[in-house]
């Protein structure tokens, strides 16, 4: 690979993941701020809704029809337009939402298509990918940075009584990378549809759904269901982290939560030798637990008096351990298990359940426990904390119960 082109997919991964870590992780705070803090965790289970249908989209249109770098220009010039829109609304509930959802829907089919321009672009994906991908998880890190330290000093200056969570300065910086994103997405390498002339497939296959009739492994639908069951905590991160922080006077909050980004990349490094000492159950139950004890150390990191930040920090240090240790050796999982004919629809289906369906009913849960227990005097942090992390050590001890310890990494395993 040329210097030119890994200077272009790193480029790339910097400013998808930019976008995304500049305007989702604050807009909670914003929410709330502006009045519609009872509709934080709805409005975070758009993602849901949006994975669903990315992945329908890609596999019905974007595979087949167009080139991945026009596609991928379209839907981020026209996710810019809808940003800029967003900013301007601050009292209709139906409206945020739907504009919200309208603009998930074309960021979400964009994860994807970045992947498949990358790698295309490479000769040796498993060599050269992870290299490329870092740059989004640090271009997740600048976004945080850049709106505590220079987009803050920039708008707000020294004396504000509101901090940039609690503005629409992140949606509106988000907007801006999203539309140079949307034109450099054009300069990008020629991706052509990789599934152009091929057989037409069906909602039930492209969802990865008709994987049911060919896996019979405990082990794997263990794995599959507790992958569910753990995104349902997993939404009362990303939906009230922010919000929670900014309301216990936590300093540049927005970026306080990107060094959990910078525990992910070292993590990320050590995760292949981990899996060969210690195997997948291991390593998957860890990434577990850790959910559960960032929860924990968030309900007890409060208190009446404010907030205890050391504890609050390990918390948001996790990320590594949570993210990399369940999610990406999730991935590489379901790639070892599964024969080379069956493993795109098994990472739809993957996909599906965690990004789709765990999303979405862990923002309608989310949004509930946290109207529950918000009165007069403001929202009881420890309760909204306690409860995903009772959930999610529910469900470590339930894959700890029913996974196999020594599940041989060959496909048959997992076949009937």
């Amino acid at each position: 690979m040329t210097l030119t082109l890994r200077t272009q997919l790193s480029a790339m991964m910097f400013l998808q993941y930019f976008i995304w870590g500049a305007w989702w992780v604050t807009l909670g705070a914003y929410m709330a701020h502006i009045g519609l803090g009872d509709i934080i965790g709805r409005t975070y289970a758009t993602q849901g809704v949006a994975a669903i249908i990315a992945t329908l989209f890609v596999g019905m249109v974007a595979d087949r029809y167009f080139s991945a770098q026009r596609i991928l220009g379209v839907l981020h010039l026209a996710g810019a337009a809808l940003l800029f829109f967003l900013s301007t609304v601050t009292a209709d509930k139906t409206l945020f939402y739907t504009v919200v959802l309208a603009y998930m829907i074309t960021f979400m089919p964009t994860l994807p298509l970045s992947n498949a321009i990358a790698f295309n672009a490479m000769t040796d994906t498993e060599r050269q990918f992870p290299a490329i991908r870092v740059f989004g998880t640090v271009g997740w890190i600048v976004a945080g940075l850049a709106l505590s330290f220079v987009v803050a000093g920039w708008v707000l200056g020294a004396g504000a009584d509101v901090t940039i969570e609690q503005t629409a300065w992140p949606i509106r910086t988000a907007a801006v990378a999203a539309a140079i994103m949307g034109g450099y997405a054009f300069f990008l390498p020629h991706t052509p549809p990789r599934a152009k002339g091929a057989e037409q497939l069906g909602v039930w296959s492209l969802l990865g759904l008709d994987i049911f009739k060919d896996v019979r492994s405990r082990s794997f639908w263990a794995f599959m269901a507790c992958s569910l069951l753990i995104c349902i905590p997993l939404a009362f991160y990303y939906g009230y982290t922010n919000a929670f922080l900014v309301d216990q006077g936590a300093p540049n909050a927005v970026a306080l939560q990107s060094l959990g980004q910078v525990s992910e990349i070292l993590f990320l490094l050590a995760l292949p030798f981990l899996i060969a000492r210690l195997g997948f159950k291991w390593v998957l139950l860890i990434g577990m637990g850790a959910w559960a004890l960032r929860y924990g150390l968030f309900a007890y990191g409060y208190n009446e008096a404010g907030l205890i930040l050391p504890f609050v920090l390990i918390g948001i240090l996790l990320p590594g351990i949570c993210y990399d240790f369940f999610f990406v050796a999730g991935q590489i999982y379901v790639d070892k298990r599964m024969p080379p004919e069956t493993r795109a629809r098994a990472q739809s289906f993957l996909a599906l359940v965690t990004l789709g369906v765990g999303t979405l009913i862990g923002g309608e849960l989310s949004n509930m426990v946290v109207n529950a227990n918000t009165s007069g005097e403001g929202i009881d942090w420890m309760w909204v904390w306690t409860v995903p992390a009772i959930l999610s050590a529910f469900v470590a001890l339930g894959f700890a119960a029913t996974f196999a310890r020594n599940s041989k990494n060959t496909p048959s395993m997992s076949l009937s």
